[in-house]
């Protein structure tokens, strides 16, 4: 039998649309797995992978057609595939001949099965080698193609060595490849795949057109999954259809696998419980529940939810996965109202997902995020998976609606209770002090000025204070010299017209250069800076790390601050910031910096009492 007839039986295959099955065997055959029989046979066939498609057909329509691919991406996306159909299209030619266009010319057109399609597709051509690279790692093995590459191909247009998880090659093996890879003959091609990417020389990279393939995006997956139900007659809702989208990741290889099992399963019927109960998920509506319940701060219905869905088989750590998921969904539909239009969500998590973004702050859903992210981990490694999980959801709870420091700083000066759980809802805007000074510093922010191309010099500039200095170095835009003058000066001497200085280990040498004639060029007075062998006094970055050591402390011991430490156990004081009034650079010329800085400490510690 020739290759010809033996790619009839494609027409015994059940008809899909857009869709060509795999070929059988002749008579009764055993049964095909859904991935195997709905295998891609044309690029037509590839869904989710629209610009490596149209790359290859232009680059074949154009004759730009490179000596080697690398094709790679996440399993089941369909790489080796894609190689199988490149050596077809390489290889095409019907039975009379013709090739598309000509004869003579690789194509991307097959309308139907040509003289050797079928025995590449089932990976038995001659011409067609096919080498997992995972079994066949050594230098032997590669040494043995490039003995066989010389001689021209046995029966069809090109040779063609597809090579499995190329990354698995020894590091000789790829040296070996290097040569032959970036001259072959011309009769000869390469289709290389690999799920590491990483792993593979960037030799090897440099010497193939890569393809990076895409996860096939879940309402894509759903659409196929939907086409293959129907061409198998099989009734399956589209619940059950975006759950094993979801639980496939965008692997269209996985997805067909769990629609097989899922068939088995539910006897020709998929439902959303027989994927459940197939793969121990948790029900989306009760997840959903679970959700609302401890984000209200209602321990003992979260406990019962949980333990309802770990009884009916579910897995802690998948359900606390699962709140994870929901939780990132509810925090995009209230960023991106748009996420709402996603034909992989129900009805139920679109609708009381909207619900909850309304209802929640990001504040909540973001430390929701972070508690269920660290509490999956713990479940996976616990002896008892059920009471890590109820652990998670008690410290979920009871985080859920804590305050934010400025609420309980509020909560503490108005003598009011803190919350301590329940419903949370969108607390309303801070109107105390801490709020008002930040909106008036937010409104009172001047317009920024063009920056000039060259500064222009101010004879009448007065820097007093070598502060001044590093300010107007901020001011121009100076940042590297700024930061120098911030961390590697420490000041000896400073006049009106001189700066006397030591340098810290390791800085900048140049530095008094560049900073004598910056000035000037600022000042339009000519400056003398020079390099002291005195120790200096410490930099201003040093100075700035000890006030700020001795800020937190004198705020550590404040009446206030003490009260919100025994509130909260285990609490402690991370940062200090100073609330300055708009007003405050006008305050400084007139009172002078001293005067102004011990006013301002004067006016925080009334706002505190």
């Amino acid at each position: 039998m020739d290759e010809t007839t033996a790619g009839t039986p494609l027409n015994d295959e059940p008809a899909l649309p857009g869709f060509a099955p795999a070929p059988q065997a002749g008579g009764a055959s055993p049964y095909r797995v859904l991935a195997r029989k709905y295998r891609p046979r044309t690029f037509d066939d590839l869904i989710g992978q629209e610009a490596m498609v149209r790359t290859l057909s232009n680059a074949f329509e154009t004759g730009r057609i490179p000596q080697a691919w690398m094709l790679t991406g996440v399993r089941g996306v369909g790489k080796t595939t894609t190689a199988r159909i490149l050596a077809r299209g390489l290889n095409y030619q019907t039975a009379d001949g013709a090739a598309g266009k000509a004869a003579s010319n690789p194509t991307i057109h097959m309308p139907g099965l040509g003289v050797h399609c079928a025995a590449i597709m089932e990976s038995r051509h001659v011409d067609v080698l096919e080498m997992d690279a995972a079994s066949h790692t050594g230098i032997d093995d590669v040494r043995q193609i490039i003995d066989g590459i010389r001689y021209a191909p046995v029966s069809a247009r090109y040779k063609v060595y597809i090579i499995d998880e190329v990354h698995m090659l020894s590091e000789k093996a790829f040296n070996a490849f290097l040569k032959t890879l970036e001259e072959p003959p011309p009769h000869a091609k390469f289709v290389f795949a690999t799920t590491e990417i990483r792993k593979v020389p960037v030799t090897i990279l440099s010497r193939c057109q890569r393809f990076d393939l895409r996860r096939i995006e879940a309402p894509v997956l759903v659409a196929h999954l939907d086409r293959i139900c129907r061409a198998e007659g099989v009734e399956a809702s589209p619940e059950a259809l975006a759950a094993i989208a979801r639980a496939a990741e965008g692997s269209a290889r996985d997805s067909l696998s769990l629609l097989d099992q899922a068939i088995a399963h539910g006897a020709g019927i998929v439902t959303e419980a027989t994927i459940r109960d197939m793969l121990g998920l948790a029900d989306r509506a009760q997840v959903i529940d679970l959700f609302e319940a401890v984000m209200g701060g209602r321990v003992p219905e979260a406990f019962a939810l949980l333990r309802h869905q770990y009884d009916s088989g579910a897995d802690p750590a998948v359900v606390l996965s699962d709140l994870a998921s929901f939780a990132h969904m509810v925090t995009r539909l209230k960023l991106i109202p748009d996420a709402a239009r996603d034909p992989a969500l129900t009805e139920s998590e679109r609708a009381r997902g909207l619900d909850f973004a309304q209802k929640l702050t990001v504040r909540s859903l973001s430390r929701a995020w972070q508690i269920l992210l660290r509490g999956i981990p713990e479940v996976q490694a616990a002896n008892r998976p059920l009471a890590a999980a109820e652990m998670v959801l008690v410290r979920l709870a009871y985080a859920a609606d804590l305050p934010t420091p400025d609420e309980a700083l509020k909560a503490l000066r108005d003598d009011t209770p803190l919350p301590q759980g329940g419903p949370p809802a969108p607390p309303p805007r801070p109107s105390g002090p801490a709020s008002s000074g930040n909106m008036a510093l937010a409104t009172s922010q001047p317009e920024p000025r063009p920056r000039a191309e060259r500064p222009e010099p101010q004879p009448t500039m007065r820097l007093r204070r070598f502060e001044d200095v590093v300010a107007l170095a901020g001011e121009n835009r100076e940042i590297v010299l700024k930061t120098a003058l911030e961390r590697d000066v420490r000041l000896v001497r400073f006049e009106e017209g001189r700066i006397e200085f030591n340098l810290t280990e390791g800085a900048n040498r140049s530095l008094p250069g560049d900073l004598a004639r910056l000035l000037q060029a600022w000042t339009g007075v000519r400056w003398g800076v020079t390099l002291s062998s005195e120790p200096g006094a410490p930099t201003l970055h040093e100075q700035a790390q000890a006030a700020a050591r001795e800020r937190k402390e004198g705020a550590s011991a404040h009446p206030l601050v003490q009260a919100v430490l025994t509130k909260f156990p285990g609490s402690k004081v991370v940062n200090v910031i100073d609330r300055a009034p708009p007003e405050a650079s006008a305050e400084a010329e007139i009172l002078g910096d001293e005067d102004a800085a011990a006013a301002h400490e004067t006016e925080l510690d009334d706002d505190l009492d």
